[in-house]
Protein backbone atom coordinates (compact mmCIF):
# COMPACT_ATOMS: atom_id res chain seq x y z
CA UNK A 1 0.00 0.00 0.00
CA UNK A 2 1.52 3.57 -0.74
CA UNK A 3 2.63 5.69 1.87
CA UNK A 4 -1.07 7.92 2.78
CA UNK A 5 1.24 10.60 2.17
CA UNK A 6 0.96 10.06 -1.44
CA UNK A 7 -2.03 12.10 -1.72
CA UNK A 8 -0.67 14.89 -0.18
CA UNK A 9 2.89 15.40 -2.52
CA UNK A 10 0.27 15.45 -5.69
CA UNK A 11 -1.83 18.26 -3.56
CA UNK A 12 1.72 20.08 -3.98
CA UNK A 13 2.11 19.69 -8.06
CA UNK A 14 -0.42 22.57 -8.22
CA UNK A 15 -0.60 24.40 -5.34
CA UNK A 16 1.14 26.09 -2.16
CA UNK A 17 3.51 23.95 -0.27
CA UNK A 18 1.10 22.45 2.77
CA UNK A 19 2.04 23.64 5.93
CA UNK A 20 3.04 20.88 8.63
CA UNK A 21 -0.04 21.31 10.71
CA UNK A 22 -2.06 21.24 7.52
CA UNK A 23 -0.04 17.79 6.56
CA UNK A 24 -0.96 16.10 9.68
CA UNK A 25 -4.69 17.15 9.99
CA UNK A 26 -4.72 15.69 6.11
CA UNK A 27 -2.95 12.77 6.91
CA UNK A 28 -5.25 12.27 9.94
CA UNK A 29 -8.06 12.41 7.83
CA UNK A 30 -6.57 10.29 5.31
CA UNK A 31 -6.04 7.61 8.22
CA UNK A 32 -9.53 7.52 8.88
CA UNK A 33 -10.80 7.08 5.77
CA UNK A 34 -8.19 3.93 5.56
CA UNK A 35 -9.70 2.27 8.93
CA UNK A 36 -13.15 2.36 7.24
CA UNK A 37 -11.99 1.11 3.73
CA UNK A 38 -12.70 -2.34 3.98
CA UNK A 39 -15.91 -2.18 5.48
CA UNK A 40 -19.16 -3.65 4.09
CA UNK A 41 -20.73 -0.95 1.76
CA UNK A 42 -23.23 1.02 4.04
CA UNK A 43 -21.55 1.08 7.37
CA UNK A 44 -20.35 5.07 7.56
CA UNK A 45 -17.50 6.18 9.73
CA UNK A 46 -17.84 6.80 12.72
CA UNK A 47 -18.29 10.65 13.80
CA UNK A 48 -14.61 12.20 14.63
CA UNK A 49 -14.49 15.27 16.54
CA UNK A 50 -12.52 17.69 14.47
CA UNK A 51 -8.80 16.97 15.25
CA UNK A 52 -5.78 19.60 14.55
CA UNK A 53 -2.64 17.15 14.44
CA UNK A 54 0.10 19.88 15.37
CA UNK A 55 3.73 19.47 13.93
CA UNK A 56 5.24 17.98 17.18
CA UNK A 57 8.10 17.11 16.09
CA UNK A 58 10.29 15.21 13.11
CA UNK A 59 7.94 14.41 10.43
CA UNK A 60 7.11 12.37 12.56
CA UNK A 61 8.97 13.49 15.41
CA UNK A 62 9.16 15.30 18.94
CA UNK A 63 9.50 13.82 22.07
CA UNK A 64 12.80 12.51 21.00
CA UNK A 65 15.10 11.37 18.37
CA UNK A 66 14.67 9.00 15.42
CA UNK A 67 17.43 6.60 14.06
CA UNK A 68 18.03 4.85 10.55
CA UNK A 69 18.39 1.55 9.40
CA UNK A 70 21.81 -0.01 9.15
CA UNK A 71 22.58 -3.25 7.02
CA UNK A 72 21.65 -6.50 8.58
CA UNK A 73 19.89 -9.68 8.06
CA UNK A 74 18.64 -9.74 11.44
CA UNK A 75 14.97 -10.68 12.16
CA UNK A 76 12.22 -9.12 13.74
CA UNK A 77 9.33 -10.44 16.40
CA UNK A 78 10.72 -13.47 16.71
CA UNK A 79 14.54 -12.25 18.16
CA UNK A 80 16.78 -14.66 15.58
CA UNK A 81 19.99 -13.17 15.53
CA UNK A 82 21.55 -12.06 12.24
CA UNK A 83 25.07 -12.09 11.35
CA UNK A 84 26.38 -9.00 13.38
CA UNK A 85 23.36 -8.45 15.79
CA UNK A 86 22.68 -9.80 19.22
CA UNK A 87 19.46 -11.82 20.10
CA UNK A 88 17.06 -9.23 20.45
CA UNK A 89 13.84 -9.74 22.63
CA UNK A 90 10.52 -9.40 21.08
CA UNK A 91 8.69 -6.30 20.54
CA UNK A 92 6.37 -7.07 23.44
CA UNK A 93 9.41 -7.29 26.07
CA UNK A 94 11.44 -4.11 24.39
CA UNK A 95 7.87 -1.75 25.36
CA UNK A 96 7.38 -3.20 28.37
CA UNK A 97 11.29 -3.07 29.15
CA UNK A 98 10.54 0.79 28.18
CA UNK A 99 7.74 1.13 30.58
CA UNK A 100 9.28 -0.21 33.56
CA UNK A 101 12.63 2.30 32.79
CA UNK A 102 10.43 5.13 32.40
CA UNK A 103 8.68 4.68 35.77
CA UNK A 104 11.62 4.00 37.47
CA UNK A 105 12.60 7.07 36.91
CA UNK A 106 9.62 9.63 36.14
CA UNK A 107 8.40 11.96 38.52
CA UNK A 108 5.23 14.51 37.93
CA UNK A 109 5.96 17.36 36.05
CA UNK A 110 5.07 20.93 36.43
CA UNK A 111 1.45 21.09 34.63
CA UNK A 112 1.63 23.72 32.31
CA UNK A 113 -1.28 26.48 32.29
CA UNK A 114 -3.64 26.70 29.21
CA UNK A 115 -2.24 30.14 28.15
CA UNK A 116 1.31 28.88 27.88
CA UNK A 117 3.29 27.50 24.92
CA UNK A 118 5.22 23.72 24.91
CA UNK A 119 8.82 24.74 23.64
CA UNK A 120 10.44 22.07 22.03
CA UNK A 121 14.01 22.31 20.33
CA UNK A 122 15.25 19.51 18.09
CA UNK A 123 18.12 18.72 15.65
CA UNK A 124 17.30 16.98 11.91
CA UNK A 125 20.00 15.10 10.33
CA UNK A 126 18.51 14.41 6.79
CA UNK A 127 20.32 12.31 4.43
CA UNK A 128 19.42 12.14 0.51
CA UNK A 129 19.46 8.39 -0.28
CA UNK A 130 20.99 8.16 -3.73
CA UNK A 131 23.66 10.41 -3.40
CA UNK A 132 24.44 10.48 0.52
CA UNK A 133 24.37 13.89 0.92
CA UNK A 134 23.31 15.18 4.84
CA UNK A 135 21.94 18.36 5.85
CA UNK A 136 21.13 19.10 9.60
CA UNK A 137 18.76 21.54 10.56
CA UNK A 138 17.55 23.14 13.82
CA UNK A 139 14.11 23.28 14.47
CA UNK A 140 11.72 24.82 17.39
CA UNK A 141 8.53 24.89 18.23
CA UNK A 142 6.22 27.00 20.44
CA UNK A 143 2.54 25.10 21.01
CA UNK A 144 -0.27 27.30 22.14
CA UNK A 145 -1.04 24.80 24.88
CA UNK A 146 -5.12 25.35 24.75
CA UNK A 147 -4.61 25.79 20.57
CA UNK A 148 -6.25 29.46 21.38
CA UNK A 149 -3.48 30.93 20.18
CA UNK A 150 -1.21 30.85 17.27
CA UNK A 151 1.73 28.52 17.41
CA UNK A 152 5.22 28.57 15.37
CA UNK A 153 6.95 25.64 14.53
CA UNK A 154 9.88 25.08 11.97
CA UNK A 155 10.36 22.26 9.36
CA UNK A 156 13.71 21.46 7.76
CA UNK A 157 14.46 25.06 8.95
CA UNK A 158 10.93 26.72 7.80
CA UNK A 159 8.54 28.72 9.68
CA UNK A 160 5.23 28.11 9.98
CA UNK A 161 2.48 29.03 11.91
CA UNK A 162 -0.88 27.34 12.86
CA UNK A 163 -3.48 28.75 13.92
CA UNK A 164 -5.93 29.09 16.92
CA UNK A 165 -8.21 26.50 16.78
CA UNK A 166 -12.17 27.32 16.32
CA UNK A 167 -14.80 26.63 18.84
CA UNK A 168 -14.74 22.89 19.94
CA UNK A 169 -11.20 22.31 18.26
CA UNK A 170 -8.43 20.61 19.32
CA UNK A 171 -4.58 18.95 18.77
CA UNK A 172 -3.31 15.22 18.75
CA UNK A 173 -2.17 14.75 21.38
CA UNK A 174 -3.98 17.37 23.58
CA UNK A 175 -1.68 19.72 25.00
CA UNK A 176 -4.08 21.00 27.70
CA UNK A 177 -3.45 19.38 30.95
CA UNK A 178 -7.07 18.75 32.06
CA UNK A 179 -7.72 16.90 28.55
CA UNK A 180 -4.10 14.74 29.19
CA UNK A 181 -4.97 13.45 32.68
CA UNK A 182 -8.22 12.27 30.88
CA UNK A 183 -6.52 9.79 28.99
CA UNK A 184 -6.62 6.24 30.71
CA UNK A 185 -3.55 4.99 32.05
CA UNK A 186 -4.62 1.01 31.79
CA UNK A 187 -2.96 -0.15 28.28
CA UNK A 188 -6.53 -0.92 26.99
CA UNK A 189 -8.52 1.21 27.66
CA UNK A 190 -5.81 3.90 26.21
CA UNK A 191 -5.63 2.35 22.80
CA UNK A 192 -9.99 2.12 22.79
CA UNK A 193 -9.94 5.94 24.01
CA UNK A 194 -7.97 6.36 21.27
CA UNK A 195 -9.41 4.80 18.08
CA UNK A 196 -12.77 5.64 19.31
CA UNK A 197 -12.80 8.68 16.82
CA UNK A 198 -12.82 6.17 14.61
CA UNK A 199 -14.85 3.36 16.16
CA UNK A 200 -18.85 4.45 17.64
CA UNK A 201 -19.82 2.43 20.45
CA UNK A 202 -16.57 0.51 20.79
CA UNK A 203 -16.30 -1.00 24.70
CA UNK A 204 -13.28 -0.21 27.10
CA UNK A 205 -14.15 -4.48 27.81
CA UNK A 206 -13.33 -5.63 24.41
CA UNK A 207 -10.44 -7.20 23.84
CA UNK A 208 -7.39 -5.21 21.60
CA UNK A 209 -7.20 -8.42 19.16
CA UNK A 210 -11.34 -7.55 17.96
CA UNK A 211 -9.35 -3.94 16.35
CA UNK A 212 -9.42 -4.84 12.93
CA UNK A 213 -6.40 -4.41 11.12
CA UNK A 214 -6.72 -0.42 9.60
CA UNK A 215 -6.98 0.48 12.66
CA UNK A 216 -4.22 -1.51 14.47
CA UNK A 217 -1.80 0.47 12.25
CA UNK A 218 -3.98 4.02 13.41
CA UNK A 219 -3.69 2.56 16.95
CA UNK A 220 0.34 2.12 16.99
CA UNK A 221 0.53 5.44 15.09
CA UNK A 222 -1.74 7.83 17.45
CA UNK A 223 0.29 6.31 20.49
CA UNK A 224 3.32 7.21 18.66
CA UNK A 225 2.16 10.81 18.50
CA UNK A 226 1.30 10.87 21.81
CA UNK A 227 4.67 9.88 23.11
CA UNK A 228 6.02 12.93 21.07
CA UNK A 229 4.38 15.54 23.31
CA UNK A 230 7.63 16.18 25.72
CA UNK A 231 5.38 16.97 28.79
CA UNK A 232 2.81 14.17 30.31
CA UNK A 233 1.14 13.71 33.30
CA UNK A 234 2.90 10.64 34.84
CA UNK A 235 2.33 7.49 34.54
CA UNK A 236 1.12 8.25 31.30
CA UNK A 237 3.89 7.50 29.04
CA UNK A 238 4.82 4.19 30.83
CA UNK A 239 1.16 3.06 29.78
CA UNK A 240 1.61 4.57 25.96
CA UNK A 241 4.50 1.85 25.70
CA UNK A 242 2.51 -0.79 27.38
CA UNK A 243 -0.51 0.02 25.32
CA UNK A 244 1.93 -0.04 21.86
CA UNK A 245 2.84 -3.42 23.32
CA UNK A 246 -0.47 -4.90 22.82
CA UNK A 247 -1.30 -3.70 19.63
CA UNK A 248 -1.19 -6.80 16.99
CA UNK A 249 1.57 -6.12 14.14
CA UNK A 250 3.91 -4.66 16.20
CA UNK A 251 7.57 -6.01 15.38
CA UNK A 252 11.39 -5.62 16.16
CA UNK A 253 14.18 -4.17 14.02
CA UNK A 254 17.52 -5.39 15.01
CA UNK A 255 20.35 -3.66 14.69
CA UNK A 256 19.40 0.05 13.73
CA UNK A 257 21.87 3.06 15.17
CA UNK A 258 20.13 6.34 16.21
CA UNK A 259 20.56 10.21 15.38
CA UNK A 260 23.68 9.89 18.30
CA UNK A 261 25.05 6.94 16.66
CA UNK A 262 24.00 4.75 19.70
CA UNK A 263 22.79 1.07 18.30
CA UNK A 264 18.99 0.20 19.24
CA UNK A 265 16.15 -1.84 18.51
CA UNK A 266 13.38 -0.64 16.36
CA UNK A 267 9.72 -1.11 16.76
CA UNK A 268 7.70 -1.12 14.02
CA UNK A 269 4.22 -2.39 12.65
CA UNK A 270 3.57 -4.12 10.01
CA UNK A 271 0.19 -2.59 8.76
CA UNK A 272 1.89 -0.63 5.96
CA UNK A 273 4.16 -1.43 3.43
CA UNK A 274 7.09 -0.60 3.62
CA UNK A 275 7.04 -1.24 7.65
CA UNK A 276 10.75 -1.07 7.91
CA UNK A 277 10.77 2.57 6.85
CA UNK A 278 9.57 4.45 10.09
CA UNK A 279 9.74 3.19 13.40
CA UNK A 280 10.57 3.64 17.25
CA UNK A 281 14.13 3.08 18.46
CA UNK A 282 14.95 2.14 22.44
CA UNK A 283 18.32 1.21 23.84
CA UNK A 284 18.47 -2.88 23.81
CA UNK A 285 19.51 -3.24 27.22
CA UNK A 286 17.72 -0.21 29.49
CA UNK A 287 15.04 -0.05 27.23
CA UNK A 288 15.28 3.78 27.18
CA UNK A 289 13.20 5.29 24.68
CA UNK A 290 15.92 6.89 21.84
CA UNK A 291 13.46 7.97 19.43
CA UNK A 292 12.22 7.58 15.79
CA UNK A 293 13.36 7.40 12.12
CA UNK A 294 11.30 8.20 9.24
CA UNK A 295 11.73 8.86 5.91
CA UNK A 296 10.41 11.34 2.81
CA UNK A 297 9.80 11.79 -0.92
CA UNK A 298 10.10 15.24 -2.39
CA UNK A 299 7.18 17.26 -3.97
CA UNK A 300 8.43 15.78 -7.42
CA UNK A 301 9.09 12.54 -6.23
CA UNK A 302 12.22 11.80 -7.42
CA UNK A 303 14.43 12.18 -3.88
CA UNK A 304 13.77 9.83 -1.40
CA UNK A 305 15.24 11.44 2.38
CA UNK A 306 16.05 9.26 5.48
CA UNK A 307 15.58 11.74 8.50
CA UNK A 308 16.96 11.53 11.84
CA UNK A 309 16.30 13.87 15.05
CA UNK A 310 16.43 14.23 18.98
CA UNK A 311 15.33 16.78 21.27
CA UNK A 312 17.55 18.68 22.73
CA UNK A 313 15.51 20.90 25.09
CA UNK A 314 11.86 21.72 25.33
CA UNK A 315 10.13 23.73 28.50
CA UNK A 316 6.81 25.52 28.94
CA UNK A 317 6.85 29.59 28.21
CA UNK A 318 4.54 32.05 28.10
CA UNK A 319 5.20 33.40 24.95
CA UNK A 320 6.29 32.82 21.46
CA UNK A 321 10.11 33.11 20.89
CA UNK A 322 10.80 32.61 24.60
CA UNK A 323 12.81 30.24 25.56
CA UNK A 324 13.52 27.98 28.94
Amino acid sequence: MHDELELLREWDADAAPLTGPARDRARHRLLNAMAHADRPTGTGPGRRRALRLAAAAVVATAVTGTAVLIGTDGSGEDGAPGTSTPRMENAAAVLNGAAAWERKREKEPVAPRDDQFIYSKRIIKETEQKTGEVKTYTDEMWDSVDVSKPSLSMELGREMWEEPAGKGGGVWPPRKWSELKKLPQDPKKLIWAIVSLDLRGASDDRPVSDLDKPNRYEAYWLLGELLKNPVLPQGLRPAAYEALALVPGVKTIPGVKDSAGRTGVGIAHTGREPYDGKYLIFDPASHEFLGFRDERTSASGKKKYVQLSHVVDWGIVDRVRQRP
